[in-house]
């Protein structure tokens, strides 16, 4: 039966930002004395940045202030979005039901940042909800930011489809009862070699 409404997350699903998010990552770190590792990067993914050097802090027994260091990463990420590209087969998703199903994003990212994402590739008019992690109190994954999608698209969970690239995002969309297309088994982001 098709889905009622689609829920998309932004980065890594509608967007390849992955592995710009990722350079980002490494050089706001390092002038911060912490690490973060391709592969936990990834596992991570969907969890708000000032979340994540929350983590990062805590378990290097560091200090620092997490939403400076946060304010940083998504500055050094900001001067590389003209780079974004479309990920083509999830994009294609949405350009054929837009106006036809409600479509709505659900990221872990900030507002300002999913906006300009969505207008880098061309489609930030195409949904009829845009949800952020400013938007919600917990982040993937808890359910909390699709059953919000859901609700601004005034469509029941059980009737959504989302589209999601992280386990995090994967496990909100099936606590949230909703039917989940894992976009790894579409596209694989590229991967830094250095």
């Amino acid at each position: 039966m098709p889905p009622h409404g689609i829920i998309f997350d932004c980065d890594g699903t509608l967007a390849d930002t992955m592995p710009l998010h990722y350079d980002a990552w490494v050089a706001t770190l390092t002038r911060h004395g912490l690490a973060l590792d391709e592969d936990r990067f990834y596992a991570l993914g969907g969890w708000p940045t000032q979340r994540v050097i929350e983590l990062l802090i805590a378990e290097a027994q560091a200090s620092g202030d997490a939403a400076r260091i946060a304010h940083e990463k998504e500055a050094d990420f900001t001067a590389v979005i003209d780079q974004v590209l479309p990920i083509d087969v999830v994009v294609e998703v949405a350009r054929i039901h837009r106006g036809r199903t409600p479509l709505a994003v659900a990221t872990g990212g900030s507002r300002p940042i999913c906006e300009r994402i969505l207008r880098q590739i061309g489609c930030f008019d195409w949904f009829d909800a845009v949800v952020t992690c400013e938007d919600v109190a917990t982040h993937k994954p808890d359910p909390e930011i699709f059953l919000e999608a859901a609700r601004q698209i005034a469509i029941a969970p059980q009737h959504c489809l989302v589209y999601e690239d992280t386990e995090p995002g994967l496990e909100a969309a099936r606590r949230a009862g909703m039917q989940a297309i894992d976009v790894r088994t579409l596209h694989t982001p590229r991967r830094r070699t250095a």
